[in-house]
């Protein structure tokens, strides 16, 4: 029995032997809803990694136990009585990418945070109570000092992400990444098919370079996600997009539900329901890597993250409640990061259970 948390009126036990988190204290009723759910998830579905001392349930999670996951605790418990806090910040470090993807919504704008504008918003996040940061937009890894902004994040706090297409990631590179604290590399691949990769990504040889990075990733030891977004036209790929997964060893595939920007690409319920056949499929069984769907996980588990437990930073310093809702509501430079959160949750949009996504309506 592993003690994750220890306060007055609340304390969270973990049973390696059961795989299980047990709550004790005058607080223990409230979190009880959200670590039934994750019991049953650690109870039903294989984790991403079990390592000697801690294992990974998902690679979009803080291992357990660890202080990241102790932390995310307390923001569930925080949550309970109305004090939500932004338990995962993201942040787009950088605009320069070598890929042309249409999708991309900052290829075309200028400049980006300094230095010492990104160490205050990584502060100024853990303060608040952050357990995972996540760097993305446009490849991070162009941004010359990405190894000290890892290195910046406390790992006893929070974890770190860090978001890539692949293009520019070497066995130096990765080895200090590593060094650097790096949890979770995340490498988008949007299918098993190269030209279809390719066109997505208007890059021709893409696929190639993204492929070869999982592998340098691997052979460094970081964590390896593969990621893509998939809207109707490719939701019947996603089970080769997992074989693709597997047979690199990724430890986890990534699936998100992209945004439409035609009717026709809107993801339909029977769609939906496909993702998660396969989703309950390949976690409950044995090998291979486990598979993250945003469908379950922000749709029938946690509901919308947006707002209540994501923040998301823009390259230019302007704050969304996640990166794929456009409504800005300050700017780092001008308001505190807190001050930016709270008005946020003040807004009706993100109150209560949604388990539906406001952005798959917008762009249409």
């Amino acid at each position: 029995m592993i003690q994750l948390l220890k306060t007055a009126a609340l304390s969270v036990d973990f049973n390696g032997d059961k795989r299980e988190l047990e709550a004790h204290g005058a607080l223990a009723a409230m979190v009880q809803p959200a670590l039934s759910k994750i019991n049953q998830r650690l109870g039903d579905e294989k984790p991403a990694l079990i390592r000697k001392d801690d294992f990974i349930a998902s690679t979009w999670l803080p291992p357990i136990p660890s202080g990241p996951f102790r932390r995310l605790l307390v923001g569930e418990a925080k949550m309970t009585i109305g004090r939500a806090i932004p338990q995962t910040v993201s942040i787009e470090v950088t605009r320069q990418c070598g890929c042309d993807c249409d999708h991309c919504l900052i290829k075309e704008g200028e400049g980006e945070l300094s230095y010492q504008e990104m160490v205050s918003v990584i502060d100024q996040a853990l303060d608040m109570g952050t357990g995972i940061i996540t760097f993305t937009e446009g490849d991070p890894l162009l941004r010359e000092d990405i190894i000290d902004l890892i290195r910046h994040v406390d790992p006893e706090k929070a974890v770190t992400n860090l978001f890539t297409p692949g293009l520019e990631l070497t066995q130096i590179k990765a080895e200090a990444l590593k060094k650097a604290g790096l949890y979770n590399i995340i490498i988008g691949i949007y299918s098993s098919d190269p030209a279809i990769h390719d066109q997505i990504r208007g890059l021709e040889g893409s696929f190639t370079k993204a492929v070869e990075a999982v592998e340098v990733a691997l052979r460094a030891g970081l964590i390896v996600t593969i990621s893509a977004h998939v809207t109707s036209s490719s939701v019947d790929s996603i089970p080769d997009l997992y074989k693709l997964a597997s047979e690199l060893g990724a430890h986890e595939l990534s699936i998100w539900e992209g945004i439409p920007k035609t009717p026709e690409e809107k993801l339909s319920q029977i769609d939906r329901e496909k993702i998660l056949n396969f989703y309950h499929k390949i976690n409950s069984t044995p090998g291979g890597p486990r598979l993250f769907a945003s469908t379950y996980f922000e749709g029938q588990m946690m509901g919308c993250m947006a707002g209540r437990r994501w923040l998301h930073v823009g390259v230019d310093g302007e704050v969304r409640a996640c990166p794929y809702l456009q409504g800005r509501y300050g700017n780092i430079r001008d308001m505190p990061l807190r001050d930016i959160w709270n008005t946020i949750r003040d807004c009706d949009e993100f109150k209560g259970f949604d388990c539906s996504c406001s952005a798959q309506e917008i762009f249409l």
